[in-house]
Formats: C-alpha cells, sequence, structure tokens
C-alpha cells in the first residue's frame, strides 16, 4: 500500500518534541515525516503474500494455517518442534519462562534490548561477549556481530552450572547490524557442546545474516541462501524469532527448536501468555502470509535488493564524510553519535541528542541504540556508559525509493554541518525500571 507523507514545520515539530517529552517513540506517526525508528512490522507484503491472507484457518484449534507455516519453517530450519507468538518478545518470555531463572547467566553477542529485558527481569545476568573490533565503528570487518570465544569460554568456565544456554543474535543489533559468519557460528556451537550448554540463536535477521555469508564469506558463493540457512540452525539448538523482520509481516514470532523437551516445557507459558498451540497470539491469516514471507525472503534476489538500498544511504553518507558503523549492515544505518556530537557528554545522552536533532531538521523518525537502551546496571544502578551510543535509521522493506534516502542523508548533513553548535543534550526526568527507551521522559539538559 503506498501511504500519504506529511510535511510539517519547525514549529510543529518544536512543539510535538515537548509533548512527547523529547522521546519519539510518543510521537504520533502523523506527525513523522520519514519514518525509521524500525523494519519491524513496517514492511510491505508481496501479492502472494496478500494473497494467502485469503487462505487464512481461523480455527481456534489445529488450523491448517499452522500446519503450513510449521512445514515451513522446519523446511528452512530443521526444527521440528514450533511454537507460534505473537512476536519475538512473546518468543522470549514463553522460552526464557521455561529455560531461565534467578542467578543465571547468558552470554551472547550484544544482546538486543528485550533480549536482556527478559535475562534481568528473572534476575538472571546478561554477559556481553561480541568481538572487540565492533567497537571501532570505524574499522572494516566484514563479521563484526561474531562472538569472541575467549570472553564466552571465560563465562562458561566461571559460571558453570549457572548457563541455561548461550544466545547469538543473527544480525547482531545492538552492535549496528552486524553478521555473525558461519566459521564463527560453528566454533560457538562446538564450544557450547564442550561445556554442555544449549545454543539459541536470535533470528529476526537470519535471512540478511546469510546473505552476508554468501557475499562475505569463502566457500559460500554458489551456495543458496536456504542452503546457508539450514546450516547456520544445524548449528543450533533452538531459536526465537521476530516475524515482523525478515519474515516480512506486520505481526509474528515463534519458537522453534530440535528438543521435545523444550517444547514441552515451554507450550504450558505458552497457552498462559499467548494462545492455544497451533495460532499462539496470530491470527490463521497471518499465520500463512508469514509461510509465504520466510519463504520470499530466503531467496537472494530479494534480499540483495533490500540490502542494497541500504548500501544506497550509506554510499550518501560517504560523500558527507558522516560516521557510521563500517561496513554497513542489512538492515540499517548506525549513525555514530559520539563522534557526530563531540561536544555533548555521555551523560547527556548523544545518540538520543542526534535523534531528536534529526527529527527537528526534517521529521525523520530514528531510534536510539545507545545509552539509554542499555538500562541501568541492575546491581549498581548506575547508567551503563560502556557500549556503543548509536542512532538507528532502519529502512522498511519495500516502503521507501531512493529519493527518499537522498532526503535522509541531506538531512543527516545539515544536523552534521551545525555539529558544533549542539553543545547540549538531554536529561531523564522519569524512567521505567526496564526497557525504558520506550517509554523514558526527557527534557533539554540545563533546563530547570
Amino acid at each position: 500500500m503506498v501511504e500519504p507523507i506529511r510535511k510539517s514545520t519547525r514549529e510543529q515539530r518544536e512543539e510535538w518534541l515537548r509533548q512527547c517529552h523529547y522521546n519519539v517513540f510518543m510521537l504520533r506517526a502523523d506527525q513523522v515525516y520519514i519514518d525509521c525508528i524500525t523494519d519491524s512490522g513496517t514492511g510491505a507484503m508481496s501479492d502472494r503474500q496478500w494473497a494467502a491472507l485469503m487462505m487464512g484457518d481461523e480455527s481456534y484449534a489445529g488450523a491448517t494455517s499452522f500446519y503450513r507455516l510449521k512445514e515451513t519453517i522446519n523446511r528452512i530450519t530443521g526444527f521440528d518442534y514450533v511454537l507460534p507468538t505473537h512476536q519475538g518478545r512473546a518468543a522470549e518470555n514463553v522460552l526464557f519462562s521455561y529455560l531461565v531463572h534467578e542467578g543465571d547467566y547468558v552470554p551472547g553477542n550484544s544482546h538486543f534490548d528485550t533480549t536482556k529485558g527478559h535475562i534481568e527481569s528473572r534476575k538472571a545476568f546478561a554477559i556481553d561477549c561480541t568481538i572487540d573490533e565492533a567497537k571501532d565503528t570505524q574499522l572494516e570487518h566484514p563479521f563484526k556481530g561474531n562472538v569472541d570465544l575467549k570472553k564466552l569460554e571465560k563465562a562458561l568456565t566461571e559460571h558453570a552450572g549457572k548457563v541455561p544456554f548461550v544466545i547469538v543474535t543473527i544480525t547482531n543489533n545492538t552492535a549496528g547490524g552486524q553478521p555473525v559468519s558461519m566459521q564463527n557460528l560453528r566454533e560457538v556451537s562446538a564450544m557450547c557442546g564442550k561445556y554442555n550448554v544449549p545454543l539459541i540463536f536470535d533470528s529476526a535477521r537470519f535471512a540478511e545474516n546469510a546473505y552476508f555469508i554468501k557475499t562475505r564469506e569463502e566457500g559460500y558463493k554458489d551456495v543458496t541462501i536456504k542452503e546457508i540457512c539450514r546450516e547456520m540452525f544445524s548449528l543450533a539448538d533452538g531459536m526465537t524469532m521476530s516475524s515482523k523482520k525478515d519474515g516480512l509481516v506486520n505481526m509474528g514470532g515463534f519458537i522453534a527448536t530440535k528438543h521435545e523437551e523444550w517444547y514441552e516445557g515451554a507450550k504450558g507459558y505458552l497457552i498462559c501468555f499467548e494462545g492455544f498451540l497451533t495460532y499462539g497470539g496470530m491470527n490463521g491469516r497471518d499465520m500463512d502470509a508469514l509461510a509465504v514471507g520466510l519463504d520470499e525472503n530466503t531467496e537472494f534476489d530479494m534480499l540483495e535488493t533490500r540490502i542494497k538500498q541500504v548500501q544506497y544511504l550509506a554510499a550518501k553518507l560517504d560523500e558527507y564524510g558522516i560516521p557510521y558503523q563500517r561496513p554497513v549492515g542489512g538492515h540499517a544505518i548506525f549513525l555514530d553519535a559520539d563522534r557526530i556530537l563531540t561536544h555533548v557528554p555521555k551523560e547527556e545522552f548523544p545518540a538520543q541528542t542526534l535523534t531528536v536533532e534529526l527529527y527537528r531538521e526534517a521529521g525523520i523518525r530514528g531510534c536510539e541504540i545507545g545509552y539509554i537502551l542499555a538500562d541501568r546496571d541492575p546491581v549498581t544502578k548506575e547508567n551503563r556508559f560502556g557500549g556503543l551510543d548509536f542512532l538507528r535509521l532502519c529502512i522498511a522493506r519495500r516502503v521507501y525509493t531512493n529519493n527518499h534516502m537522498d532526503v535522509i542523508a541531506a538531512a543527516i548533513k545539515n544536523v552534521y554541518d551545525r555539529r558544533e553548535q549542539i553543545t547540549r543534550g538531554l536529561k531523564i526526568v522519569w524512567e521505567a525500571p526496564l526497557l525504558r527507551h520506550f517509554t523514558v521522559k526527557l527534557a533539554p539538559a540545563g533546563e530547570e
């Protein structure tokens, strides 16, 4: 579908920023000119997906739509046991309710917000084992999402008996949409086997990860995306999936695993939190659309068209000399706020400040993936300033044209050109104890 794009004045945007307490999640969609806050559920479905909607079986139990979806998931992943959920965080909630307990430690590669939230809400601890190369945003490294094996082994030995699983996010969103190599996945899988610890993939963008393996890793040039996906998942015990990304639906998710024990243990939580085993929070028509979406989006041509639009925007930023996490990932540009707003101290949240400035400039909405998203340390209650501080600009699939990319790039350049004048950031005036970035209230630093 084509949606109207509404222009606004700078004065209007200033007032809207005040009204939403400088948290762009709280803006109304019709106050946004180009929306890059997420690629989750915002893509345009294909004609075959819209046709599949008409075949939806809305039976409460035993819907044929579920079995069509299950067959597709089994064919792509090799996992026999499938539990549908309404989205990715629901899949985490169901599976982690069964697997994660107080005092546990869960190593991974830069756990994304809901993943970390579901771990820490259970009084467990997330351990980041991402390679150090990911911290240097200007370094050209093909697989910055990789797990550092020394860090992982240290976590597994120090917390032996308290690690319910290792989780690897493919692609690694928090580190800048960066892929994980097949070689690294093999090595992580082998180490998990050595210590008898299961391995789970956070698989929201697994197809894009497969694309980067095909285009960047030796030995995979002539291997199909579906074959790469099957090989990746053969290395894991299970997966959680937000189908709103690489499944190309507006709502949906699932758990898939090779372990019947996990299926049996998690299904009670599914029924409690989501719905019956054969719909789990999804409509039948959405399960049919997802089955088609998974099949279509694990084809090279579809992935290449999508990823090259993100690369087009990155090339524009290169022309303007604007720093972002390099090399560009598959679903978004991650602007390096610490390198752009050098006069804004970390205590005043440079990436959130940059997010506000870009909206103020042109009505473009991005998402802070940085110090606010990191939440406070659950033990010390101090802000976590040790990670990267990004403004993420997600590109929805099959929604915007390259002309929109030109507008985004020009707006970023305008902010970048006046960066020396931006010397103050934002302060928190109210925050939730967990996943605060969704609802945080902010004010300009220095204001009473």
